[in-house]
């Protein structure tokens, strides 16, 4: 059965957008260095963490938001956030437009979503993408492992990782990896 991963980059105060985050502004106000681990500021070892997520990749889970900030042109183009690996957009509604295969829009929950993207990943990792389908998964027990980039900076707004989060949630860390763009970190969900 596939493991369930949220793999997000995020500020060290926890955010993973800046304020202000939109189609023409996906990262938010001051927050483009989010994701300088994997491009401008990239070593070696940041490159071996991103070939393992991809490689890993069998599925992805993502919210309508993060799903229209970044399809189609100045976006992913015709496919999705990981090429052509089947992604599964959580919303209250089906789209009226059309949008290549790669996407399965799910309207009655995370939970169902989730399933869906296990059965399509098999043995892979289903990635989660974004901070809300995170937050709604985690409190279910649907997550496996949480793995985080955070990068050296504070935002002092957004859209933070764990914002909506209201119980404790048990985590065991089970690996650190540390570059000059970022602290790599990754936690099995206890409980």
């Amino acid at each position: 059965m596939a493991l369930v991963i949220c793999d997000m980059s995020m500020s060290l105060d926890g955010y993973v957008t800046g304020p202000n985050d939109s189609r023409e502004n996906p990262f938010g106000d001051g927050a483009g260095m989010l994701h300088d681990w994997i491009f401008d500021q990239a070593t070696d070892e940041d490159r071996a963490i991103l070939q393992e997520m991809i490689d890993g990749a069998g599925a992805v889970v993502m919210g309508r938001t993060s799903f229209e900030k970044n399809e189609g042109d100045g976006g992913w183009g015709d496919s999705g956030p990981a090429g052509d690996t089947p992604c599964f957009v959580v919303t209250h509604t089906m789209p009226t437009t059309s949008y290549p295969s790669v996407f399965t829009f799910v309207t009655d929950g995370v939970a169902s979503a989730i399933e869906q993207a296990g059965v399509a990943a098999g043995d892979k990792i289903v990635g989660l993408h974004g901070a809300t389908v995170m937050q709604q998964a985690l409190p279910l027990g649907l997550v496996d492992e949480i793995r985080v980039h955070v990068v050296p900076v504070l935002l002092g707004g957004g859209t933070p990782l764990f914002g909506s989060l209201t119980d404790a949630i048990g985590l065991e860390r089970t690996r650190v990896a540390v570059t000059p763009a970022a602290t790599h970190l990754w936690f099995r969900v206890t409980g």
